[in-house]
């Protein structure tokens, strides 16, 4: 029997235990969810470093108890053109050094203006100092290396210990540290207590954001002052859709928060809600919703800026029915698409009066470009590999045009009164887990952790696995895969809980006002309420 963790008064999941505590002791001191969600994405920057950091960006969705729910977009734009690169003899970005390092982080920035609407809706009063408290100290003081960390610094050791700052951060005699091993982050310790004494907006203008661009200049990358001070935050409405008895939210453009709700809305009109979430007929249906949502999104979507029509043209009804009607309830449709592959991490929190947090923070790959800064110890992101450098390609790279993002934070609320936040990391796998977890517990009425442990599938590729196939947990039933395979799908077999499934988590709240979550046992994470 899998229990489901309960509380009243707040909850917090996340995939690490040290930051779900982290957050949690925020929410018994007073602080609201907002507030808690800081302390969390700060400690996670820190304790899982191949997964996140203040170098990369983050978005979030957030819901005030009775009110309207907001957008954080905290996306850095591209500090290089393509001819930066091409004049150099380029055809593609590389994946990792200073020169993927090329787009501003805008993880920081998107926790200021979460914590302005803290303090201006929710009356948030916890310093900054204290919501970074436990980040610094785990920076300064250490933190156990967990079995995840350890596992992909291993596999990338040959590939990133020449990268500047790498080897002298996260390895040991050049050597990856083993699960259980103390590992320490003095600069990065450092750093965030400038942005303690200077202000969170220290990241992007003033003596922090000096340093910052000194350091990204002495490795190489593009990425200066200017950019820095260039950038903006984005506060808005989120993209909605009416899914059943739901209405769900995600994140706009450039991330592919569309191709989850698109997945959601065909997945209603298939019928999925009439079937066992896990069984063929139900997966079918949902990897076929999910191979059309997809190629919206890599026809479609990138910096708002650039789209020919309004992301909400690909909600329309008449359009979400056009694409259902191409399914097949039979038979798949071939499939070959690369994906996008992503190493991220989701979380979420949920208070005592009701104020709910979705959020996904990122680096991009495992250790984003593996750059680390020299004095300021921060590991810089290579989300800058979403631009192309062919010239015709509709992602092309340009400066201060932002990268698309596979990052997504959904959010539901459900005319019975309930709230949700869920979410994953993973690439592909996002919008995919999203609507496995909606369905399992929206539809199929499964207890949140149920919903979170059950075995999971993957169309396409995600973080350590570029192949395109259905892959399935072996937890399934052979029938599973046999009556899949009937239907045209290439399926594959992968380990039990497989880690490429992502690392997801699931709070729910009654209108009663209890609290209950569900965090993934494939990571190294925690629900933590009280």
């Amino acid at each position: 029997m899998i229990n489901t963790p309960r509380a009243r008064r707040g909850m917090v999941v996340a995939p690490h235990a040290l930051a779900s505590e982290a957050g949690l002791a925020i929410l018994r001191e007073g602080g609201n969810a907002i507030e808690a969600a800081v302390a969390t994405a700060s400690t996670l920057a820190v304790v899982y470093p191949h997964m996140t950091g203040i170098g990369g960006d983050a978005f979030w969705l957030i819901k005030p108890a009775g009110g309207a729910v907001r957008y954080v977009g905290g996306c850095g734009a591209a500090a290089a053109d393509r001819d930066d690169y091409t004049g150099r003899g380029m055809t593609a970005i590389p994946t990792r050094g200073p020169d993927a390092a090329l787009t501003v982080a805008g993880a920081v920035s998107s926790w200021k203006a979460a914590l302005e609407l803290s303090t201006g809706e929710l009356g948030g009063r916890v310093p900054v100092s204290r919501l970074l408290e436990d980040a610094i100290g785990y920076a300064e003081s250490g933190y156990p290396v967990t079995a995840s960390q350890a596992s992909v610094t291993a596999s990338r050791t040959d590939e990133l210990s020449s990268v500047p700052g790498f080897a002298e951060t996260f390895l040991l005699d050049g050597k990856h540290r083993p699960a259980g091993a103390i590992e320490t982050q003095p600069r990065l310790g450092r750093t965030l207590r400038r942005l303690v004494d200077e202000g969170l907006e220290g990241f992007y203008w003033g003596k922090l954001a000096r340093s910052i661009a000194e350091d990204l200049g002495r490795v190489g990358s593009p990425v200066g002052l200017e950019a820095l001070v260039a950038h903006q935050v984005e506060v808005g409405e989120p993209l909605a859709c009416r899914v059943g008895s739901a209405t769900v939210y995600n994140s706009r453009p450039p991330t592919q928060g569309v191709v989850s709700l698109i997945i959601l809305a065909l997945a209603e009109r298939l019928g999925v809600a009439d079937f066992p979430v896990d069984s063929p007929e139900a997966i079918h249906r949902i990897v076929e919703a999910t191979k059309r949502a997809f190629r919206v999104r890599d026809e479609s979507l990138m910096d708002p800026a650039d789209m020919d029509v309004p992301v909400e043209t690909f909600l329309d009804p008449g359009f979400l029915d056009g694409l259902a009607d191409e399914v097949d309830p039979n038979r798949a449709m071939p499939w070959g698409r690369v994906g996008e592959p992503g190493d991220t991490t989701w979380f979420g929190v949920i208070d005592g009066e009701g104020n709910a947090v979705s959020v996904i923070q990122s680096i991009y790959h495992e250790y984003g470009s593996g750059v680390v800064l020299p004095e300021t110890g921060i590991n810089w992101q290579n989300r800058g590999l979403a631009f192309s450098l062919e010239p015709d390609s509709p992602r092309v790279l340009r400066k201060g045009r932002r990268p698309f993002h596979t990052l997504n934070p959904p959010l539901a609320c459900l005319d019975d009164g309930r709230t949700i936040v869920y979410g994953t990391m993973g690439g592909d796998g996002q919008p995919q887990t999203q609507a496995a977890l909606f369905a399992r517990h929206v539809w199929n009425a499964v207890e949140p952790q149920a919903a979170v442990t059950a075995p999971r599938w993957l169309l396409g590729r995600t973080w350590g696995n570029p192949s395109t196939s259905l892959k399935l947990e072996a937890r399934f039933d052979p029938s599973v895969a046999s009556r899949l395979a009937e239907m045209g799908h290439e399926v594959e077999s992968v380990a039990a809980f497989d880690e490429m499934m992502g690392h997801a988590g699931l709070i729910v709240r009654s209108p009663d006002g209890v609290l209950a979550g569900g965090a993934d046992p494939r990571g190294n994470g925690s629900v933590a309420g009280f």
